[in-house]
């Protein structure tokens, strides 16, 4: 069991022992409002928050785990408790669950160990804190507590819970007695973390948390032996991987995810996990699978709820609004989900689960097609000379710009021979490809893109680099074959259908795979073919494609 499930349970278990223990406490505390009418005329505005709650024999649970809960500060537990800090000149507004109404000894014993205390401080303690004076109204509020969870709170309810007696006004700020602790609501970052059904994603999540020091709100004392020193350093928690998918972390952000349950998403992690895999001489490839297979799975699954015009039309997750200046025309539009809770839609079996921060709608399966998804078509653009490959044999080279419809990204190179019978060559890398089946196409423009007379058909051969998973290089020459294009109509010519690249290459710096076109045209067949080529784009298309 989790922490904060730890916490749950020790927080919601004994609800009904405290309900009807409520009678008793009252007694034992004498009559409610006479007790609270005299203890604040007693205290009035000269007692602090932390005298006035230790006055009153009720409260001595919650008194006990705040004596016992020390501040933290970077991610650091002070020597400050909570009872310290309550007993200070800041204001604050406490919400305090009476005794009988929780276990106190256990959350006592749950500080004492590492990884406990914090959670105890952010779960348990931190979500009856807020940093403001805030009193009770008929009209309502949304109160922000010191956890960062925005609470409701009414007139007789805070939260949900009910209300034995509000507005006691302190020194340094307004105390409320309520009959249970307020729940804690996940927000969806933790609840894909801790909710038991959604272990599996949970595990992988929390491998990519770190503390990360941020040097330009931290406060320098200048440099010493050229190293500089801090009084005051500052580190965020932060999660690598949540800048690629969405801040579900962000209390101040409304998100909407969907996800399967543990069965699910291991069936789902299993075969996008087979798109990534990497050869051996790869730096750390098992990470990279891992963590290259989680963010496929994830990138489409978040949707930032400002920017949806329409949620029953069509849902649009973060990355095609982080990317959608690059789309094309003419090409697929992915991260774009239509009717998501008609019959077939990614949300049409889903059950909401509501979070401090958005709805996570959790799914048996993964409803995503990896070929909408992350095993997408790919374009490797000629006009990109960046992406050659090694030297160039036997030509000269230009890009052009053309903007229409028919030439992928506006934009082609046009290859010219070194002398009238040069057979040239030219290698372009592959970038992004995984580790699956691919038709692969050479693209490739007419002369009257450049609005010149239709000239000879090219002919070419096309061999593709890999390396296979013991990273040994290995070629294929493309059905053993030479190609001829038609000269009058923007022509892909589909060099090999099927093929399977063992390793993948996305996310590399360093790309093996690659495709290298070679003129071919023999001496006597000069008046017949071109060797003039204006190459538009290499079209990857993945096998079985929905677009096939």
């Amino acid at each position: 069991m989790n922490i904060q499930s730890m916490i749950k349970k020790l927080t919601s278990t004994i609800t009904v022992i405290g309900y009807c223990s409520l009678v008793v406490v009252a007694g034992a505390c004498s009559d409610w409002d006479d007790h609270y009418e005299a203890s604040t005329a007693k205290g009035g505005s000269g007692f602090s928050l932390w005298q006035q709650m230790k006055q009153d024999t009720c409260l001595s649970d919650f008194c006990a785990v705040l004596e016992e809960t020390k501040v933290f500060r970077m991610h650091k537990k002070t020597s400050v408790s909570y009872a310290d800090l309550l007993n200070g000149g800041q204001m604050f507004t406490v919400v305090a669950p009476v005794n009988g109404s929780f276990n106190a000894d256990s959350l006592i014993a749950l500080v004492q160990t590492n990884q406990g205390d914090s959670v105890v401080e952010k779960s348990f303690v931190l979500n009856h804190i807020s940093r403001s004076a805030s009193s009770l109204t008929a009209t309502g509020q949304s109160v922000l507590f010191m956890n960062a969870k925005h609470i409701e709170m009414n007139a007789d309810s805070i939260a949900g819970v009910p209300v034995v007696e509000g507005n006691c006004h302190t020194a340094n700020g307004v105390l409320h007695v309520v009959q249970e602790p307020l729940p804690y609501q996940y927000n969806l970052y933790e609840a894909l973390s801790d909710l038991p059904d959604m272990f599996s994603i949970g595990a992988l999540l929390r491998q990519y948390e770190e503390d990360y020091f941020d040097a330009d709100a931290s406060v320098s004392s200048g440099m010493v032996e050229g190293v500089p020193v801090y009084v005051d350093s500052v580190v965020i928690e932060r999660n690598r991987l949540l800048w690629d998918i969405g801040l579900i972390n962000a209390e101040d952000s409304t998100y909407w995810v969907v996800a399967p349950t543990t069965a699910g998403w291991q069936k789902a992690y299993a075969e996008a996990s087979s798109y990534f895999v990497y050869d051996s001489s790869v730096l750390k490839r098992d990470s990279l699978q891992q963590r290259y297979a989680t963010r496929s799975l994830l990138i489409d699954a978040v949707y930032n709820m400002t920017d949806q015009k329409s949620v029953n039309d069509s849902l649009i997750s973060v990355p095609y609004l982080n990317w959608r200046k690059s789309y094309l025309a003419g090409r697929p539009i992915y991260h774009v989900f239509k009717q998501p809770f008609a019959n077939g839609g990614i949300l049409s079996n889903a059950t909401p689960y509501p979070c401090s921060n958005g709805v996570l709608y959790k799914v048996d399966e993964w409803p995503f097609d990896p070929t909408q998804t992350y095993f997408t078509d790919l374009w490797v653009e000629a006009e990109n000379t960046w992406l050659k490959y090694g030297e160039d044999v036997a030509c000269t080279y230009k890009g052009r710009r053309e903007v229409a419809d028919s030439i992928s990204n506006n934009g082609y190179l046009q290859i010219v021979p070194e002398k009238n019978t040069s057979n040239w060559e030219m290698t372009f890398r592959i970038n992004s490809c995984l580790s699956g089946n691919y038709d692969i196409g050479v693209v490739i423009l007419p002369r009257a893109v450049a609005g010149l007379a239709n000239a000879r058909p090219n002919k070419f051969r096309a061999t593709i680099g890999y390396v296979d998973e013991n990273g040994t290089n290995k070629t294929f020459t493309c059905n053993n074959t030479q190609f001829s294009t038609d000269p009058e109509k923007v022509d892909t010519v589909w060099v090999a259908k099927d093929f399977h690249f063992p390793t993948s290459s996305y996310g590399l710096d360093d790309v093996k795979a690659t495709i290298k076109i070679q003129c071919s045209i023999g001496a006597l067949e000069n008046k017949k073919y071109s060797r003039e080529m204006y190459l538009d784009c290499i079209y990857l298309r993945p096998k079985n494609s929905k677009a096939e």
